[in-house]
């Protein structure tokens, strides 16, 4: 029988990695996330041809909690219960603290962590029920270091490891498994479109602003995948990893050793 996984801002990036990734393995889909319709109709026929589950499209807007509770009951009422959840909607700005706007800072609270308790909050009852589930949080490097000018997206990420640990605590005699994943810097669209401007504005190759500036921070000099983040979330939602939970797992090329 086919698990049912949900994967929040899954219709690019890192989210939809990780989605094709468990549609690979035969699992049912809900898909989430914003973009054009023509695109999410795309990116549904992908995941449907990845794999021999069911895909199911919800446009729930991370910054409601009510849209966000229809989410978790459609996939309930439609597929029989959830086996998976994975938190990876997430958006970013930077600007000095004291230039920080207030709502784009109430924005990136409201999808990078309070979206995570309202997913968590509503599925865990069925889970609970199951006796079996995992959740996966998709944090980051900035979960664990800071960089400057980031002190909304590295407050939310630094929370959603303090909310990973108290989760998994709660359901550590439920069958139930919580953790989060950090990965360094990912060669995902949003990365690549930034990287011509800022050859331009420094002067340099492309390749240059690859190595010296965005890798800077990661010590093997190499992006991560989302194919790898994909199959570390796999492995965190099979039965061999049933007595990892409440921790977090770095996938950053050395980033945070340092």
């Amino acid at each position: 029988m086919a698990i049912t996984v949900v994967v929040t801002g899954s219709t690019s990036g890192i989210g939809f990695g990780i989605a094709k990734g468990f549609a690979g393995k035969g699992a049912n889909i809900v898909m989430n996330g914003f973009g054009k319709p023509e695109d999410i109709e795309a990116k549904k026929k992908e995941l449907e041809d990845a794999g021999s589950g069911k895909v199911l499209y919800h446009a729930a807007d991370m910054t409601k909690p009510e849209e966000i509770a229809d989410m978790i009951a459609t996939a309930e009422k439609t597929f029989g219960g959830i086996d998976v959840l994975v938190n990876n909607a997430g958006i970013q700005h930077v600007a000095p603290v004291e230039e920080f706007p207030i709502e784009k800072w109430n924005m990136i609270i409201a999808i990078n962590l309070s979206s995570s308790f309202h997913t968590i909050s509503a599925a865990v009852p069925g889970m609970k029920k199951k006796g079996k589930g995992r959740i996966i949080n998709i944090a980051s490097a900035h979960g664990l270091v800071a960089s400057p000018f980031k002190s909304a997206y590295v407050a939310a990420k630094h929370g959603i490891l303090g909310l990973t640990k108290t989760v998994a605590l709660e359901l550590a005699e439920h069958g139930v498994t919580v953790n989060a994943i950090c990965p360094g810097y990912v060669l995902t669209p949003l990365v690549e479109a930034q990287i011509p401007d800022t050859a331009k504005a420094r002067n340099m190759t492309e390749e240059q602003v690859k190595k010296e500036v965005i890798l800077e921070a990661q010590p093997t000099k190499e992006f991560v995948t989302v194919e790898q983040i994909a199959a570390l979330a796999q492995y965190l939602a099979s039965d061999d990893a049933k007595q990892i939970t409440g921790t977090h797992i770095s996938m950053d090329g050395g980033w945070t050793a340092k």
